[in-house]
């Protein structure tokens, strides 16, 4: 079977070509040595492996992601590379193109986004840009799927490709030099010697640690110092990357000029007209919280809310009803029928009742993502992640964030700086997650129904502005930072394609339900059976229960915020399980058949303002069992994973604090 390399710059639609020609993929892991993601999967005429590379401008590595691509090149087997390019940018994309063809194996291009190209008034002609390369270019709209056929036929038919490596003149001092390194080598070395020189000379980290296990690295970095002396000399370059850059560039200019025709003239397209209002200094972080509002006034007033009042009633209804004549049908004892129906379907039921919600709120954000407007989010927050010692690419692992913790720690390996990629994640997990937002949902139906979008956004505000905080007090004491700068793709505005839309929603979603059949099933039966025994047996009264001495134990260190329960403790300690978890714990200890029973006890035990500072409690204290898992992954260090929980559960005991005490003080209930 054929393994094909997907290689591209960010933003130049390889993950949606990778699901339209695979399907699915079928293999999820990680890179050899690094924790960033690898996808495999097999193209649908079952003829092929596709190995989805992370999205890069350069073979020459400045953070984890970047350099998994010249790894692969030097490490792994495959047959061809299938390079992926916006035909928007052409320029741009043809500088990562040129150093894959001078790799030397077989390359297919995709041309992507010719659509886009044609709406900024130009065309590319890809039969010439194919002979000029000498390589094959089909034109395609992986948004659409237009062309993709054609190009997965090309793929599954194993076509010939050249692969002889492209040769560009660097000059007579630097073309010596790269003969004398190739020389150096060993005559078994299977590596392209050229290659090599080339990456070795543009200060590739990942090729110059390979050159040191097969030659002298005194003579090699003398051998640089020397080239870089008469380069600079002879071609007035400030050095000898800088130079090479620029014979590419040079190189890359030609082709352009001969494959580009003008049609039309635009001053201003529609995205930088948008830009101008979306991205401005002042109005941008105004304009993100008012979409982030309407985002949750879709997913809690106008649609989730009714959505889940009807799957509440349809699980607490002929669900339950029907699980409940089974039982006594078959003549199951009262054990099984109370963990049954009041642990399982009570668990459980009292969180799928939210999967509306939830599903809507992924709808709605992978509706932003894919119209390009997240990443003028991260532009607009670079000034302020800027003035706390961080930039602007560290807020797009906690936008992720918002719908899961997990990915969003993952997604700060694309931050260069190593302590800047380390408070990233070490702050992610502040950001309000999808699996708070059940615990949210079920409060704000009790006591914000007015202002139910508004108090919801204010946890999500809350999350952020703790984190900023916390980014400036920790940037300055325990992990200075160094600088660093801020580049990000601006991809041009554009309506999302439904399927595309569903696939992602899905793909955000799904971890949710697999919870709710797996960890929240468990903990549901757990937490039930320790209500329903105790030190007098089974059957107990639930005041007598193990649940409420263990839940006792934390009530006392919980007045100081308001809900100083042994429910609430009890609640809150299962939440390090998942936070889901909270809310059927509560059905459970409060014997609620359905979410609207939960919500008239629950009015009886809480005033707003003390459910105001539970629900900042959950969002801010100890990550859940997963995030704790990845930040002792991605951090390297269980040092480092001690300390996330610890702050954590400091900063939020501290703030719920501050939240109950203070609204006291100022007259509030």
């Amino acid at each position: 079977m054929m393994n094909i390399a997907l290689a591209g710059n960010p933003n130049t639609g390889k993950t949606s070509l990778f699901n339209i020609l695979t399907g699915s993929y079928e293999y999820v892991g990680n890179w050899t040595g690094v924790t960033v993601e690898k996808k495999v999967g097999v193209l649908k005429s079952k003829r092929g492996q596709l190995i989805d590379l992370p999205g890069i401008y350069s073979l020459n590595p400045l953070s984890q992601d970047e350099g998994v691509a010249t790894q692969f090149l030097l490490s792994e087997e495959f047959s061809s590379i299938l390079n992926i390019v916006d035909a928007s940018q052409l320029e741009r994309n043809l500088y990562l193109t040129v150093q894959l063809l001078e790799y030397g194996k077989p390359i297919i291009m995709g041309l992507n986004m010719t659509d886009v190209a044609r709406g900024r008034g130009y065309i590319v002609d890809e039969q010439q840009l194919a002979s000029l390369l000498g390589i094959p270019v089909l034109p395609i709209v992986a948004r659409s799927g237009k062309g993709c056929d054609e190009l997965e036929a090309f793929l599954a038919k194993g076509s010939d490709v050249k692969s002889e490596p492209l040769h560009i003149d660097y000059g007579a001092t630097l073309e010596k030099a790269i003969h004398e390194l190739g020389s150096l080598l060993p005559e078994s070395f299977e590596l392209p010697k050229r290659w090599m020189a080339l990456q070795f000379f543009e200060g590739n980290t990942v090729v110059c640690k390979r050159l040191e296990k097969h030659v002298d690295y005194e003579r090699l970095t003398a051998l640089a110092q020397e080239t870089e002396r008469a380069v600079c000399q002879e071609a007035g370059a400030s050095s000898l990357p800088h130079h090479i850059r620029h014979v590419r560039s040079r190189f890359i200019l030609g082709i352009c000029e001969q494959v580009i025709t003008r049609t039309k003239h635009i001053d201003y397209t529609l995205s930088e007209r948008i830009d101008r209002i979306t991205t401005h200094s002042w109005f941008g972080i105004p304009i993100f919280l008012l979409l982030m509002f309407f985002t949750f006034k879709l997913t809690f007033d106008w649609l989730g809310t009714p959505l889940s009042d009807w799957l509440d009633g349809f699980i607490t209804g002929p669900v339950r009803d029907t699980l409940s004549n089974a039982l006594y049908a078959v003549g199951a004892s009262a054990f099984i029928r109370a963990a049954v129906l009041d642990g399982i379907v009570t668990g459980v039921g009292g969180v799928l009742v939210f999967i509306p919600q939830i599903f809507i709120l992924f709808f709605l954000i992978s509706f932003i993502e894919d119209s390009g407007y997240m990443a003028r989010v991260a532009m607009v927050m670079d000034r302020l992640m800027q003035a706390i010692g961080l930039n602007g690419k560290a807020f797009i692992p906690m936008i992720i964030g918002f719908g899961c913790n997990v990915p969003g720690v993952m997604a700060a390996r694309t931050i260069e700086q190593p302590k800047e990629r380390l408070l990233t994640i070490l702050l992610t997990p502040l950001m309000s997650c999808s699996a708070r937002l059940p615990v949210y949902s079920l409060f704000v139906g009790i006591f914000f129904v007015k202002n139910e979008a508004l108090v919801v956004l204010s946890m999500y505000v809350l999350g952020v502005v703790v984190a900023l905080l916390l980014a400036k007090l920790f940037s300055g004491t325990i992990l200075k930072q160094e600088g660093s700068m801020f580049l990000i793709e601006l991809p041009p505005y554009r309506f999302p394609q439904g399927r595309t839309l569903l696939r992602s929603t899905w793909e955000k979603g799904k971890g949710f339900v697999r919870k709710a059949g797996t960890l929240i099933f468990g903990g549901s039966v757990v937490i039930w059976f320790l209500s329903y025994a105790g030190p007098g047996g089974l059957g107990v009264d639930m005041q007598e229960s193990f649940l409420a001495m263990i839940g006792g134990v934390l009530a006392p260190l919980l007045i100081p915020l308001g809900f100083g329960t042994w429910e609430a403790g009890a609640a809150l300690l299962t939440g390090f399980l998942a936070k889901e978890v909270v809310v059927a714990s509560m059905n459970i200890i409060y014997a609620a058949p359905d979410t609207t029973t939960l919500q008239g006890l629950l009015a009886g035990h809480f005033t707003a303002l003390q459910a105001y500072s539970f629900m900042a409690f959950i969002l801010l204290y100890v990550p859940c069992i997963a995030t704790v898992g990845v930040i002792r992954k991605e951090a390297g260090s269980p040092r480092w994973m001690w300390f996330s929980i610890g702050y954590a559960l400091a900063i939020a005991y501290l703030i719920s604090v501050i939240i109950y005490q203070g609204g006291k003080l100022l007259g509030f209930q």
